[in-house]
């Protein structure tokens, strides 16, 4: 309940900002790129949730229909140097503006400000091939950023970020916390737009440890890039 109030309070106050934001990227879509101005696709936000999700269209048309190298990881993060992206749109994503539209997902209580990212039913797919308890990091909901984007998604092994994920998810279904909530959401404006440095996985993973055990912890048993019993070696 406190979360799903911190989710409905920030976005309803930041609406100032963040609705003239919409329609000013919408226009730049329309007018750079032509239509249609958003993209719509199927994803997974939770262990049995599927919803029809929508953002700002960033890549070229019928992008979604080029399949992308399972050895590029199997969340399949397209590079922001990729053709695949029109010149704003590479601009939007670098910045997250094409996510904004996804606020109505998480007024509407389909989502979370932070949580696991949702997935496409081909990247779930690819995923649950390596990890059979993939859906035990939708233990709360879906959410617009969480801890691998504090540290970068081209930077994180596909284990490593479904590590986080669930680490989060675990962290805050025993114990919600609307501070790490904005602690989160708050570093993840500053790191987006420059002002502080990525973290390293260690540090992100530690912001999920229960405070309790955040002094005894050891660094280096947070490390370790494993996902539920597998691990990812890639």
């Amino acid at each position: 309940m406190r979360k799903r109030a911190f989710d409905v309070v920030v976005i309803s106050l930041a609406a100032v900002v963040w609705m003239p934001v919409v329609i000013v990227a919408s226009l730049a879509v329309l007018i750079f790129s032509g239509r249609p101005i958003f993209y719509r696709s199927r994803r997974w936000v939770g262990a049995g949730t599927v919803i029809e999700m929508v953002k700002l269209r960033v890549m070229v048309r019928n992008a979604n229909q080029i399949v992308a190298p399972v050895d590029s990881g199997r969340f399949l993060n397209t590079p922001l140097d990729s053709p695949l992206y029109t010149p704003i749109g590479r601009v939007l994503d670098r910045l997250g503006l094409n996510e904004i539209p996804q606020f109505v997902h998480v007024l509407k209580g389909e989502m979370s400000i932070v949580g696991a990212r949702p997935l496409t039913d081909n990247v779930r797919g690819a995923l649950s091939d390596q990890h059979s308890d993939l859906d035990s990091r939708w233990e709360t909901p879906a959410g617009l950023t969480g801890l691998p984007q504090l540290v970068g998604r081209h930077s994180l092994t596909d284990g490593q970020r479904l590590h986080l994920e669930s680490a989060y998810s675990r962290q805050t279904a025993a114990s919600p916390s609307i501070a790490l909530d904005f602690k989160i959401l708050f570093y993840t404006v500053l790191i987006t737009f420059g002002v502080r440095k990525p973290m390293s996985f260690d540090e992100a993973l530690q912001l999920a440890a229960p405070r309790r055990q955040r002094a005894t912890v050891h660094m280096s048993d947070l490390a370790t890039p494993h996902y539920g019993a597998e691990a990812d070696v890639a």
